[in-house]
């Protein structure tokens, strides 16, 4: 199998585990689930439900105590999504195509989805006490789902973005790379280090996999910005120029074109290096990150 087939299969396999933990639409609640469930299913490339299913399988793991796990990282990051596209955010009326969760649902009825979504990625990931026969891993887990996802993690992150744009100030080198490590890379650590840790990596394997997943999310977002400024609607899929059409401070703004592709390909070596590096292997986990922080589109 190639690795577009490859790729579509296992894309395809979480899709369907993602799909099994949705909550049905019923009772009086049923419009805010109606609302949620229509922004779990906008599309996307479940990159990081990937990366918990193949770090999980790269230490061994072979039970379904991931599934659930799966499934709530994608309902978190989802949930952000949905508050991201807000009108007192940044207003987008459309994801992935199709009308935005507020643009289709209404301001309130969005903003309780993205609530029931953070919420029921808890009660999901705790699902996962009933699958597995080390319950001390899956409690690991849910504290580090929720550490990479609040204050410490994608929220904080999202928080001093905000405050930057309101400020009007400039962006040092600093907080661009904390805005980077927790809006971006923080779920993408969040899932490797959840499959790890459900898998019975060591404390080392697992930190090991924390930092490869700030390196992939670094390299991820520099890529990002890179693509602003090189690529096109055509190729891109979404309109570019906007960062400098709406004055974003961004890495290559700040360290200009060639920095920024040097300081990409760099990390992403090293991500990839350290993936390497385990006595396990994923093959296919290293040709994803290849991919991934090597992408055009």
């Amino acid at each position: 199998m190639n690795w577009k087939d490859e790729m579509e299969a296992r894309t395809e396999q979480v899709e369907q585990i993602i799909k099994s933990y949705l909550p049905k639409e019923a009772g009086y609640q049923k419009h805010v689930i109606e609302a949620m469930n229509y922004s779990m299913l906008a599309g996307g490339k479940r990159l990081r439900p990937l990366f918990v299913q193949e770090a999980y399988r790269m230490f061994g793991g072979n039970g379904r105590e991931a599934e659930p796990f799966m499934a709530a990282i994608e309902m978190i990051h989802t949930y952000s999504l949905v508050h991201d596209d807000l009108p007192c955010m940044d207003n987008d009326e459309y994801r992935r195509g199709r009308k935005s969760t507020w643009a289709q649902y209404g301001e309130v009825m969005a903003v309780l989805a993205g609530d029931g979504l953070l919420t029921y990625a808890f009660e999901t990931a705790a699902k996962a006490f009933a699958l597995s026969k080390h319950p001390d891993r899956v409690g690991r887990a849910i504290g580090i789902l929720a550490g990479k996802a609040g204050i410490s993690g994608m929220l904080g992150g999202q928080t001093a973005d905000i405050e930057a744009e309101e400020a009007g100030s400039e962006v040092t080198e600093e907080l661009l790379l904390f805005i980077h490590e927790h809006k971006t890379a923080a779920l993408i650590q969040d899932a490797l280090m959840i499959g790890a840790v459900l898998a019975g990596a060591t404390e080392e394997e697992t930190a090991k996999m924390e930092r490869i997943g700030y390196l992939i999310g670094i390299a991820f977002q520099i890529q990002d910005d890179i693509l602003d400024v090189t690529s096109s609607l055509e190729v891109l899929g979404k309109q570019t120029g906007s960062d400098e059409k709406n004055h974003k401070a961004t890495y290559v703004t700040l360290k200009g074109l060639a920095q920024a592709r040097e300081d990409q390909e760099r990390l992403s070596r090293e991500a990839v290096e350290l993936l390497a590096s385990f006595e396990q292997k994923n093959e296919f986990l290293e040709k994803l990150v290849e991919e991934l922080i090597t992408r055009e589109k």
